[in-house]
């Protein structure tokens, strides 16, 4: 089993920036990848970016504004978002997978204000 425990979130107007932490402890080998998502009220899941070994990926409309990495000698994933909108609002899902399996951490809220 892996557990995730993600922070960093909070308020922020437009224009500013936030810094979510991701820490995986448990079962985590060496060949994984992390994600993130997010979910708005009444909205679907969304991929936001992802990271494995030397690459990342991102969505579209968060492209350009925010920066996944991560330290693996922590276990621990980022998420730095610059530039926040309004439509950024939304719960951040942390979310880790190894050959064990995919695993979702509690998430943390993100609000930005115009």
């Amino acid at each position: 089993q892996v557990q995730l425990v993600e922070s960093g979130g909070g308020l922020v107007q437009a224009g500013g920036s936030l810094r979510l932490s991701c820490v995986a402890s448990g079962s985590t080998f060496s060949i994984n990848a992390f994600a993130w998502y997010r979910q708005a009220p009444g909205k679907l899941r969304e991929w936001v970016a992802g990271i494995s070994s030397g690459s990342t990926t991102y969505a579209d409309s968060v492209k350009g504004r925010f920066t996944i990495s991560r330290d693996n000698a922590k276990n621990t994933v980022y998420l730095q978002m610059n530039s926040l909108k309004p439509e950024d609002t939304a719960v951040y899902y942390c979310n880790f997978l190894n050959a064990l399996g995919s695993y979702w951490g509690q998430g943390t809220q993100v609000t930005v204000s115009s």
